[in-house]
């Protein structure tokens, strides 16, 4: 009878024991949700998508294993916006991850309790998204576009390929709070390059060749091309406006120039899409957004199109050639 109490004390104690450690591989196994909203559509955000998964993987998170990855597409739409947030806070998603301006908007407007994860903005603090980079202060937290002198980088590298150059027009979003700090850049990096600057505003794409025969008009020898998910989305008719002019363009990001733009410097989209990964990583693990400080970019590239400066007749010195992270022939 004393063996077989001892037998039974013996179980309960191994049952006892084992309970915690059911219960932590159920918690180690448990699946998060991460919701990612884009303006474009699959088929343009293909890369970044993949690079972000990329990131995640290497963190150690494994779809189909302790995360789902919840994306919506607006395909350029960004009246379908807050409804797409919309679903993500209904689907309980622990965290979003949000690209370009109007899209963190829609994300900050729909919840003020999910943290967002910021891949591609320019300003955030001006767009009024947090309160200062070092300390964000609410649920926005992330990885900016803008780093500073980036606006004279880019004047300065039109000046340098097109040494006779006097005037460049500087093709913005009117509705951008972001470009309106740019544009301020712009015109004080100029002075210090015997540039002149001429602003050109558009709210649509219904406006571009509006705006390109008033680049004519202004006698600008080249265009500067800002950041911004309006005028990106249709990159490919405003290259095929520039080559109708022979105006040599200068972008922010390289798939102009993949599409026959003429040159392109700026931070790495793929890098940015990356290191959200790590952000969304610290937020799993109970870092707060608000006290995770927003970094600049840290990886820039210069892509050239060499068939295009041919083109417009242009002859790209060898010392910017020699920079260049990617050259098309």
């Amino acid at each position: 009878m004393k063996c077989k109490t001892l037998s039974l004390l013996a179980v309960l104690a191994l049952q006892i024991l084992s309970t915690p450690l059911a219960v932590d591989a159920q918690e180690s196994t448990k699946i998060v949700r991460i919701g990612v909203l884009d303006g474009g559509d699959p088929s343009t955000s293909e890369r970044l998508d993949q690079v972000f998964r990329e990131g995640l993987r290497k963190l150690g998170y494994i779809e189909g294993h302790n995360i789902t990855i919840e994306q919506r597409w607006a395909g350029r739409r960004l009246d379908r916006l807050p409804d797409l947030t919309a679903e993500l806070v209904r689907l309980q998603v622990s965290v979003i991850v949000a690209a370009e301006e109007p899209v963190i908007l829609a994300a900050k407007q729909t919840t003020s309790t999910i943290p967002i994860v910021m891949s591609s903005v320019g300003d955030p603090v001006g767009a009024g998204f947090v309160a200062s980079l070092a300390r964000p202060g609410g649920n926005i937290t992330g990885v900016t576009n803008f780093a500073v002198g980036l606006i004279e980088k880019w004047l300065a590298l039109i000046k340098e390929v097109i040494p006779a150059v006097a005037k460049v027009a500087v093709l913005r979003n009117a509705t951008s709070r972001t470009h309106d700090v740019f544009w301020k850049e712009a015109q004080r990096a100029a002075q210090g390059l015997a540039l002149k600057v001429h602003s050109l505003e558009v709210r649509s794409p219904a406006e571009f060749e509006g705006a390109f025969a008033g680049i004519a008009r202004a006698g600008a020898g080249a265009v500067l091309l800002l950041p911004d998910p309006m005028l990106y989305g249709q990159h490919e008719r405003l290259v095929e406006l520039a080559a109708k002019d022979r105006l040599p363009t200068i972008y922010a990001f390289r798939e102009p120039v993949e599409a026959g733009g003429f040159i392109s410097y700026g931070p790495s989209q793929l890098d940015n899409r990356r290191r959200a990964a790590a952000y969304v990583d610290k937020i799993l693990k109970g870092a707060k957004p608000a006290n995770l400080s927003i970094e600049p970019p840290t990886k820039f590239e210069l892509v050239i199109n060499l068939k295009t400066a041919s083109a417009l007749g242009l002859s790209i010195p060898k010392s910017v050639r020699a920079r260049a992270d990617h050259v098309f022939q």
